[in-house]
């Protein structure tokens, strides 16, 4: 297809890319046709936004209805104006990042009302959001549309990433739902630490290139788990 074709300056922005064994152009190909969505564009969604218009995925939705304060920018790192919506700042982000990226921006708070619409048509889904409601809902709907979801979350000094895919270990399998916000500490009462969402953030953008291009083998039933005070990397299986 035409539009799967990498222009010049595409072809020098993408050059490390391009001679990666495993990548190359049809792995940048597949990158170009992608539709992505990012819900959440927060301590998370900052590095997968900027990771992912980096890598030169075709279509990157945004959705987040909240705004950029001050408290955020100290792990939020590509919003730089407060006051603004978060989903309008990352979309100026990625424009001045990298304009070949074709940026869908939804101002809006999902509910179950407008969230099938909104994941309707996007290939792959990445969440980053902070509370289980919504995080069941995005789960949910991706379940029955069918479209794989990279999953983060952090708390003070520690993350974790996975990812579901139709057919495999459910969101309920790992999240069971007597859970509730209020067993979970928030980042408001407990703080985080700004970096550990870089950490987070960059594993689950890296997660979805694995899916998009198909190289590698990606956290399906597993969960990754990063003790920032430690600096130890863990797994276990679901």
């Amino acid at each position: 297809m035409a539009s799967d074709l990498l222009s010049p300056d595409e072809t020098n922005r993408y050059a490390r890319h391009l001679v990666l064994k495993g990548m190359g152009g049809a792995g940048q190909q597949a990158l170009k046709r992608a539709k992505v969505l990012v819900v959440g564009a927060g301590g998370l969604g900052s590095p997968v936004i900027a990771y992912l218009a980096g890598a030169g995925v075709g279509t990157l939705g945004i959705v987040d209805h909240d705004t950029v304060s001050l408290s955020n920018l100290h792990r939020q790192v590509i919003h730089s104006e407060t006051g603004i919506g978060k989903a309008e700042s990352a979309g100026r982000f990625v424009h001045a990042l990298n304009p070949h990226v074709s940026v869908v921006v939804h101002s809006e708070e999902l509910t179950s009302a407008n969230t099938p619409a909104i994941l309707d048509g996007y290939d792959l889904v990445l969440d980053g959001t902070d509370n289980l409601g919504t995080r069941r809902l995005v789960a949910a709907t991706c379940e029955a549309l069918g479209v794989p979801l990279v999953s983060g979350a952090v708390s003070m000094f520690d993350g974790q990433v996975t990812v579901f895919v139709p057919g495999g270990p459910r969101f309920a399998d790992l999240y069971p739902e007597e859970a509730d916000d209020t067993d979970l500490p928030s980042c408001e009462a407990s703080g985080i630490l700004g970096p550990l969402t870089g950490v987070i953030g960059t594993l689950m953008a890296m997660e979805a290139v694995k899916l998009i291009t198909g190289i590698g083998e990606p956290l399906i039933g597993r969960v990754l788990t990063y003790d920032g005070k430690g600096g130890r990397f863990s797994e276990f299986s679901y």
